[in-house]
C-alpha cells in the first residue's frame, strides 16, 4: 500500500480529526514528534469525553439513562473486540495498562502450578515488572531472556532456547517503545506453545497500538492490554482483552458477585465510549484507503496505510529527504537497532558523540520540535545500558506526521550538530 500522504488531501483530512495538530496550547506552534510519550487525541475523543463527564446517572439502575449507558459499554467492547480481532474472550477497561498487565501478570502466576515466567530484557517495565513482582510472590523462576542490543528486539528462536516444559506464564512485548522495533508475537507465541502448550502467554501491545494491525485471533495469547493515551484517545484508563481460559484462573472479584467479571467498581462509561471513537477512526481511514465493506477489513486496511506511511517517514528521517541528509549520514550519529531495520515502527532513537541527548533535546525544542530524552533508568536502562549509553534521544512520529515535518526536523539537526 502506497504512503498516506500520496493520496491527494488525505494526510489533511486526518491532521483535521486531532486536537493540537501542529500547536502546543502552551508554547504555540511545533511539530510534536513524541507519539511514544502520548498519541495526538481526537477531536471525537475530546468531545465525547466532555459530554459523558456531564451525566449523573450511573450503570446498572432500572431507568432510561443507566440503560443508555449500559449500551455504549456493550457497543464499545464489541467495537474494541473487532479493533483487536478477537472473537472470543471479553474486554474491559482499568486504570491504566500497567495496572491492567499487573492485574493479568498476578492471575497468571498465582492460578498455575509451579515452574518458570518467562520474559525478555527487551520489554517495558510494565511487563516486566509484573511479572518479577507475582513470579516472586508465588514462588516461581521469573527467566529474562536476552534481547539483541544490534536489533533492538527478541525472536521466537530467542524464546524457543529459553522456553520449557514447565513455563507457566510468558510476557511479551509486541513493540519497545525505546528501540522502535516491533516483536513477531504470533512466532513468539507459537515457540512456547510448542514446548509448554498451557503456558498463560500476556502481551503489552501498548506502544504497538497506534500502529494498527492488532490481529488477537492469529496470535495464540491469553492477553492483551494498551494504553488508550497512546492510540488516540486519553489518559485515565486502561483496556485488556482476556482468554476464557485466563477467566477461568482465581482473580480479583468481589464476594459474591460474578466469578467472570474483572472491572472492581464502577467503571468511567465515557472511558468505554471514547475507544468507539477510536475504533471508528480507524474505520474511517480504511474505508479512505480501500473499498471494503467489511469493518474489520477496513481496520486491517488502516493499519495497512499507517505501517506505510510510517514507514516512508522513518526512511526520510533516516536517509533524508530533498536536499537535507538523512540521520544515518549525520557525523557521529548512532541509530539504535540499526539503519536498516525492517522491524521499525514509528520511532527513531539515536547518541549523538558527545552531545548529550538532553542538549540535543532541547535544542530541537527551540526550533519548535517536540521529542523526548530516554535516560538509563527504570524505564530504558535494559536498552541503553547495554549499548554503554547514559540516554538517548527518542524521535516518535505517527502517520498523521508529513515530510514536511521531518524536513523540518533534519534541517534544525544540522544545526544543531554543526553548532
Amino acid at each position: 500500500m502506497n504512503p498516506i500522504a500520496d493520496t491527494p488531501g488525505l494526510l489533511d483530512a486526518i491532521r483535521s480529526r486531532f486536537a493540537h495538530v501542529d500547536a502546543c496550547p502552551f508554547t504555540g506552534p511545533r511539530i510534536f514528534f513524541e507519539n511514544a510519550g502520548g498519541a495526538l487525541t481526537l477531536n471525537s475523543v475530546v468531545d465525547t469525553s466532555a459530554r459523558f463527564a456531564a451525566i449523573p446517572d450511573n450503570q446498572g439502575r432500572d431507568n432510561p439513562a443507566s440503560r443508555a449507558l449500559m449500551d455504549v459499554i456493550a457497543k464499545a467492547r464489541a467495537d474494541t473486540a473487532t479493533l483487536f480481532n478477537a472473537p472470543e474472550g471479553q474486554i474491559f477497561v482499568g486504570e491504566s495498562g500497567t495496572e491492567l498487565l499487573f492485574r493479568l501478570a498476578a492471575a497468571a502466576c498465582l492460578g498455575t502450578p509451579q515452574g518458570v515466567v518467562l520474559s525478555s530484557t527487551v520489554e517495558h517495565p510494565a511487563s516486566r515488572s509484573a511479572a518479577a513482582r507475582w513470579a516472586g510472590e508465588a514462588g516461581k523462576r521469573h527467566v529474562l531472556i536476552p534481547h539483541d542490543d544490534a536489533t533492538g528486539r527478541v525472536t521466537a528462536q530467542d524464546y524457543a532456547a529459553h522456553v520449557t516444559p514447565d513455563t507457566r506464564v510468558a510476557t511479551i512485548l509486541h513493540t519497545s517503545p525505546v528501540t522502535g522495533m516491533g516483536n513477531d508475537v504470533a512466532a513468539i507465541a507459537a515457540a512456547i506453545r510448542a514446548v509448554a502448550p498451557a503456558c498463560f502467554i500476556l502481551v503489552d501491545g501498548i506502544q504497538h497500538a497506534c500502529h494498527g494491525r492488532i490481529d488477537v485471533a492469529s496470535y495464540d495469547i491469553d492477553g492483551y492490554v494498551i494504553s488508550p493515551y497512546k492510540v488516540f484517545s486519553r489518559h485515565g484508563y486502561g483496556v485488556a482483552w482476556v482468554s476464557d481460559r485466563l477467566t477461568a484462573l482465581p482473580h480479583d472479584t468481589l464476594v459474591g458477585g460474578p466469578t467472570t467479571g474483572w472491572e472492581l467498581g464502577t467503571r468511567d462509561t465515557g472511558s468505554y465510549a471514547t475507544m468507539s471513537d477510536v475504533v471508528a477512526y480507524f474505520d474511517w481511514l480504511g474505508g479512505q484507503v480501500s473499498d471494503a465493506a467489511d469493518p474489520r477489513a477496513r481496520i486491517e486496511a488502516a493499519g495497512a496505510a499507517i505501517h506505510a506511511q510510517e514507514a516512508d517517514l522513518a526512511q526520510a528521517m533516516i536517509h533524508g529527504t530533498g536536499n537535507l541528509p538523512g540521520l544515518a549520514e549525520m557525523p557521529g550519529v548512532t541509530i539504535i537497532g540499526g539503519a536498516e531495520n525492517p522491524a521499525r515502527e514509528g520511532l527513531v532513537s539515536f547518541w549523538v558523540d558527545g552531545r548529550p541527548a538532553p542538549e540535543i533535546v532541547a535544542g530541537l525544542n527551540d526550533h519548535g520540535i517536540r521529542v523526548h530524552t530516554r535516560k538509563a533508568d527504570h524505564y530504558s536502562g535494559n536498552i541503553l545500558t547495554p549499548l554503554g549509553q547514559e540516554h538517548c534521544v527518542r524521535v516518535s512520529f505517527c502517520h498523521y506526521n508529513s515530510r514536511a515535518e521531518v524536513a523540518a526536523f533534519l534541517s534544525a539537526m544540522q544545526r544543531l550538530i554543526a553548532a
